[in-house]
């Protein structure tokens, strides 16, 4: 079975911090719900996953809530990129 492309490099990081801090996916979910960002539990796991993709504001929530800089969510090794995994309007 082939492995769905990943959609975004910090997932992994985002699941280190949270084990860090021993937090539940839900518990996650619901400090960034106090932030105003409205995600649910199933979303932290598709983030930490790599299944859904992550934009830059949501990364800079993500780390507010960590309460860690920026840098602290991209990984040291990033992945390889895909040009199959641009958005379809992107310019060549």
């Amino acid at each position: 079975m082939k492995e769905p492309p990943l959609r975004n490099a910090i997932g992994i990081q985002v699941r280190k911090l949270r084990a860090l801090k021993n937090w539940s996916q839900q518990h996650l979910a619901g400090r960034c719900n106090l932030l105003d960002f409205d995600i649910g539990r199933e979303t932290v796991s598709q983030i930490e996953r790599g299944v859904r993709g992550v934009s830059d504001l949501e990364m800079i929530l993500l780390a507010t809530v960590f309460q860690v800089e920026l840098k602290e969510l991209v990984p040291k090794k990033l992945p390889k990129w895909r040009k199959d995994l641009r958005p379809p309007n992107a310019v060549e």
